[in-house]
Parts: C-alpha cells; structure tokens; sequence
C-alpha cells in the first residue's frame, strides 16, 4: 500500500505531462510570433531595399533567427539584436519595434531611414548598445532615452535632429559610457545633468550649435577619454580637459 501514492503521482504526472509541453510550446509559438510581426512591419516601412536584402531574406516561412541581421538568444530564442547598417535602406520605423522586447542592440548606422522616432522604442528597456547614425531623423531628441537603464551606448551622429538637448535624458543612465550627438542642428546649452553619467568614456557634440561655456564640472567625469566640442559656439578649456583623461 506505500507504492500507491507514488504510483497515483506517477499516473498524475503521465497525465498532465503532455499538457505542460504543449502549454510551454504554444507560449515559445506565441512570443517568437511577436517578434516576427514587429521585424515584418519594420520590413513593410522600408521603401527602398537595392540589395534586396530584407526581401529575399526576411521571410515567414523560416525563424527570425535566420534572419540576416537578427540574432537570437541561445536560451529563450527571442530577438536580441537587430543589425542593418550599411544595407542602403530608406524607410521610416513602425511602432512595432517597441514589441521586441528582449532586444538589447539596435544598429541602423549608415542607411536612409527617416523621419521621427517613434515612443515605442521606449518599451525596449533591456537596450544596452543604440546606432542610429548617419541617416536622417529629424525633430527634437526624445527625452524618453532614459528609458534604457542599461544604456552604453548611444549614437544619434550625423542626422537632422534639432533643438535642445533635453536635460532630463540623463537621468537614469548610470551605465552610459559613450554619447554620439555630432553633426545634427542641435542648438543651446551642454545640459549639466550629463555630468551625472559618471561612467562616460566617449563624448561627442561636434558640428552642432551649441553655445555657452563648457561646465567645469565635466572635469568630476573621471572615466572621460576624449572629448569633442568643435564647430560649436562653446568656451572652454577643453583642450586642457582632453589631454589630461588621455594621459591617465
């Protein structure tokens, strides 16, 4: 009689089993099928593809992790990192992309992609690495960067994005280790909340329009390797600043 309750568990077991792998497999169906529509809409907002990259790639009868340009994780296979630069696209991107909720790098750098930045992209807080220069988004920079806790990397270089900096994208990005903003139309202050991103190694605001003086302050950045202000309307000893982090 001390075999029964083994043998009832073991029954019980045989019994919902199957429901458990079917459960987990329809659960794995569902988040790949997720990230499949988010990279489809990304495809359907490209109006340009020469190379026919997306088009001959890009397709649902095989796993977005097939995909050019996209990686996987090894665990959960879900979309980690999108990577389309230098493929000659023109486009726009879609909402969509705030669905790819695993992602942790973005790179579109050197393509033809346009227009606004889509507030979605806020929902990717696991992004760690963010390339989206050398194309031509416009409008002011979202302040809504600092939805990205994980942030090191940022670069935003050589598109048409104007106004301020917003002063309160600094916020929350105590990870941040490397800031492109060169060559846009990027008016005003250097913002004094960046000097809270004690961890920044890399800082650029090249050929913008900026003005003021340069704030003592970026001197407490103690990881600062190299600096670059020219073609802006900015007062300072930066130069000095710039010698000292590479002598280090």
């Amino acid at each position: 009689m001390g075999n029964v309750p083994r043998f009832i568990l073991a029954l019980t077991m045989a019994v919902l089993l199957p429901y458990f792998v079917v459960s987990v497999s329809t659960k794995t169906k569902i988040d790949t099928s997720i990230d499949q529509s988010a990279l489809q809409a990304l495809k359907a907002h490209v109006v340009s593809d020469p190379q026919k990259i997306l088009k001959t790639n890009w397709s649902i009868t095989t796993s977005v992790c097939n995909w050019v340009g996209v990686t996987c994780g090894s665990r959960h296979q879900r979309v980690i990192a999108v990577n389309l630069s230098n493929m000659l696209l023109t486009g726009t991107l879609p909402p969509q992309i705030g669905n790819l909720s695993f992602l942790t790098s973005l790179n579109l750098m050197n393509n033809s992609f346009h227009g606004s930045l889509p507030i979605q992209l806020a929902n990717l807080h696991r992004l760690k690495f963010i390339e989206l220069g050398e194309n031509y988004f416009y409008e002011e920079i979202p302040s809504w960067f600092d939805s990205f806790p994980k942030l090191q990397y940022l670069s935003l270089s050589a598109n048409k994005f104007t106004g301020q900096i917003p002063s309160d994208m600094f916020e929350r990005l105590p990870k941040l280790q490397s800031l492109n903003l060169g060559m846009n139309n990027l008016s005003g202050k250097i913002p004094i909340d960046l000097l809270k991103c004690k961890e920044l190694q890399f800082l650029n605001l090249e050929s913008n329009r900026l003005e003021g003086i340069l704030p003592k302050e970026i001197g407490n950045l103690t990881m600062l390797r190299s600096l670059h202000l020219d073609n802006n309307r900015i007062e300072g000893k930066r130069k000095k600043i710039i010698l000292f982090r590479i002598s280090r």
